[in-house]
């Protein structure tokens, strides 16, 4: 499998380059770069082929058979339009889109080119995540609550690494879509009922930096999240199952019981990297002929929820 991954420079990028290193199969064939990160330089130290800041050059090449686009949100649905208008598979990072309509184009076009196209959806794959799925399929455990904090520090506009960004990032479209999605995921059910509530925007970003969001599916289980880019604290998210059998905090690819008791999770994937899960999933799909977990239209009501909680804010 011959890939491409765009963004590569950023701190998504860098992590599923590290993910693709440990897959046996793939050859990384093509970096797509941005401002101001210096592509040619990064692309020669890892000895990848091609390197260019024009994605459309990318697609155009022999030697790409699928894109991972770890590249601004405003721009993820255009180019996850692109790719598979090229014939290109294509896994864009969470969100796929920052609004419903271009979402639904995204999965329109998934559609009509027939290749795999695959969202960023990490939570689904998280070994932590995947062990509370396993006991809710299996019988074993049934949700009554999730609770949620997503907290960040970012009155400036840094990115993950702590560096600037040249994108304005979202609490709803991005971060909140990881908890919409895997609360609708693990419960098996579209949220019937869902709001939302913003504090004030910030000044020079122009977004609301904090926020609370509340869900319930028709079975009665609820979600509680709070998010925040004001948080001057542990960052990160965490997850709360609370369940008829049991309770479960789920801190990225760690889970811990009630009692903060480690769970043991070997052998429920064969990594603890969820990014790398993630591009397995993919690549697998790909090579089998199939959808993929966490596609884009499986991913599109979580996006048709989002929209709803957007326009809870204006009422």
């Amino acid at each position: 499998m011959k890939v491409c991954v765009a963004g590569a420079a950023g701190a998504f990028g860098m992590k599923h380059l590290e993910a693709l290193d440990a897959i046996d199969g793939v050859t990384v064939t093509s970096v797509v770069g941005g401002v101001p990160d210096d592509i040619e330089g990064y692309a020669k130290e890892r000895s990848i082929a091609h390197w260019t800041r024009d994605l459309d050059e990318s697609l155009a090449r022999d030697d790409v058979d699928a894109v991972i686009l770890a590249t601004p949100t405003q721009v993820h649905a255009e180019q996850a339009i692109a790719c598979m208008k090229a014939g290109k598979h294509v896994l864009v990072e969470i969100p796929m889109a920052d609004n419903l309509a271009d979402s639904e184009a995204v999965v329109r076009t998934q559609e009509e080119t027939g290749v795999v196209a695959m969202a960023g959806h990490v939570r689904r794959f998280n070994p932590s995540h995947q062990w509370v799925h396993n006991k809710i399929v299996a019988g074993e455990l049934k949700i009554q609550q999730m609770d949620v904090q997503t907290y960040f520090f970012r009155r400036k506009n840094i990115n993950a690494k702590g560096e600037p960004r040249t994108w304005t990032d979202h609490l709803l479209w991005h971060h909140a879509c990881h908890t919409v999605d895997l609360f609708q995921y693990q419960t098996g059910e579209t949220a019937s009922e869902a709001f939302g509530l913003q504090g004030p925007k910030h000044d020079d970003l122009g977004i609301a930096m904090d926020m609370s969001i509340g869900m319930k599916v028709p079975s009665g289980a609820i979600c509680s999240l709070s998010l925040s880019f004001n948080n001057d604290g542990p960052l990160g998210a965490y997850f709360r199952y609370i369940c008829d059998n049991g309770t479960y905090i789920a801190r990225y690819d760690d889970l811990y019981d009630g009692k903060d008791e480690v769970v043991d999770l070997s052998g429920v994937a064969v990594s603890n990297n969820g990014i790398e899960l993630i591009d397995r999933e993919f690549l697998s799909a790909i090579s089998e002929g199939r959808e993929p977990n966490g596609s884009v239209k499986q991913c599109l009501p979580a996006m048709q929820t989002m929209a709803r909680i957007e326009e809870s804010f204006q009422s």
